[in-house]
């Protein structure tokens, strides 16, 4: 598929998606949904990235959220139907089996802000401004807001923010456990691909088990997720990464993981 909304590009196990809109600061569209639907569906099945990165073109924006020349005209049934269409594609990246990171490099609202919050985690440069400002055109998040944001940072932050619409600074979103770090404009993509470096050096098979694990552990009580815990501490040990990075510290030398999930 040629994309016209996004970009991805691949090179030594990571894939980088750039969304690229950037004249409608990154707006998200159909257009572009259905694009961002049919690249993760090609980065999951390539076996050789082991991490994605999202990133916004242009200077001032992530997504800027979704694109309201759209939502204006639809009626109630057709807006449910595009909130299921931007929920299942924006889960479809949270299921994505590999560690995938946020790289927000300006405005991150909306649809922007809910993307980003299905992402493992968000580095943002010093510059970005996150929020769900959906209840100043009288409607609420649709794409997920409303369910991951309480998950992550708490019932209350979560629903001041719903509820005023107001925009956080990088150095709030961080305060507030939205955001993992925050640097300088000029610093963020190179941060960026120095953890994604050091993620992509660890075995594909233990990285795909910690993210599951975490997730589906989120979702049960205590006793539930240690039960999973068990069962994929289990299967790792079946892969040839295992093996190897077993081997290799018995044999004090560095591990050379191939990512394969087979042997």
């Amino acid at each position: 598929m040629t994309y016209s909304s996004i970009e991805l590009v691949r090179a030594d196990g990571i894939a980088t998606l750039t969304f690229n809109r950037p004249k409608a600061l990154n707006a998200l569209n159909t257009i572009l949904l259905q694009e961002l639907a049919d690249a993760l569906d090609s980065i999951a099945q390539d076996e050789t990235v082991r991490v994605l990165i999202l990133t916004g073109a242009g200077e001032k924006s992530f997504i800027a959220g979704a694109d309201i020349t759209e939502i204006a005209t639809l009626t109630p049934l057709a807006a449910k139907k595009f909130a299921q269409f931007g929920q299942d594609i924006i889960s479809k990246l949270q299921s994505l089996p590999i560690p995938v990171i946020a790289a927000v490099n300006g405005y991150a609202l909306g649809g922007g802000c809910e993307m980003a919050l299905a992402c493992d985690f968000i580095y943002a440069s010093d510059k970005a401004i996150f929020g769900l400002p959906e209840i100043t055109l009288g409607v609420i998040p649709g794409f997920g807001g409303t369910q991951r944001l309480p998950r992550l940072i708490g019932a209350s932050l979560a629903k001041e923010m719903i509820f005023t619409g107001k925009h956080l600074s990088a150095a709030e979103a961080k305060a507030i456990g939205l955001v993992n770090k925050t640097f300088a404009p000029e610093e963020l993509q190179a941060a960026v691909d120095a953890i994604s470096r050091l993620i992509a050096t660890k075995g594909k098979a233990s990285l795909c088990a910690a993210k599951q694990t975490v997730n589906q552990g989120l979702n049960g009580d205590l006793t539930t997720g240690l039960a999973i815990e068990r069962d994929a501490f289990a299967l790792c040990l079946a892969s040839p990464d295992a093996k190897e990075g077993t081997s290799a510290f018995l044999e004090k030398r560095k591990p050379v993981f191939t990512g394969e999930l087979h042997s």
